[in-house]
């Protein structure tokens, strides 16, 4: 299948496309507000530019996009159709830059969290999500939940890895 839009309509359209402050960003952002901890966003001081900072913590929070970043077996994450070999080795390198930020950031003793978007989107998961977020930067122990931890993954000692 062929683009529909001329190039100047593409790159205009994914020019659009937001990096920052994006509706799931957010979503995490206010929870934690709201809960009391203060942080600071996009600090371009750490490697990754983590989405939310929280020094007294020492912890990161990266929101990912599926698609941007290869969720397989999302239904939000599927290579388009055109130019399939362009968007296939854009996805894996930011896999591999997402990889390499996680442990940079971790030699540095952060404690690095990732959060897919299709997690944080619909509210049937949404609440649930949030509440373990907030419980591995305080430190409190995990509680039972309805989701089972095959379904949400905790990846190392200290990374959470929502993936």
């Amino acid at each position: 299948m062929t683009d529909t839009m001329t190039p100047e309509q593409r790159s205009r359209c994914m020019a659009a496309v937001k990096g920052k402050d994006t509706r799931p960003e957010i979503l995490v952002r206010r929870f934690l507000w709201k809960r009391g901890l203060r942080y600071r966003v996009n600090n371009r001081r750490l490697p990754g530019s983590p989405d939310i900072v929280l020094k007294k913590y020492k912890t990161v929070i990266f929101v990912d996009g599926c698609f941007w970043h290869g969720h397989e077996g999302c239904r939000l994450y599927k290579l388009p159709q055109s130019n399939t070999d362009f968007w296939r080795q854009k996805i894996h390198l930011n896999i591999a830059r997402d990889y390499r930020v996680n442990v940079e950031l971790r030699l540095m003793g952060w404690k690095v969290i990732r959060v897919w978007e299709c997690e944080i989107t619909p509210k049937s998961t949404r609440e649930t999500v949030l509440e373990r977020i907030y419980n591995k930067i305080i430190g409190l122990p995990p509680r039972n939940y309805d989701i089972p931890d095959s379904d949400i993954n905790i990846a190392a000692e200290d990374t959470v890895d929502y993936r």
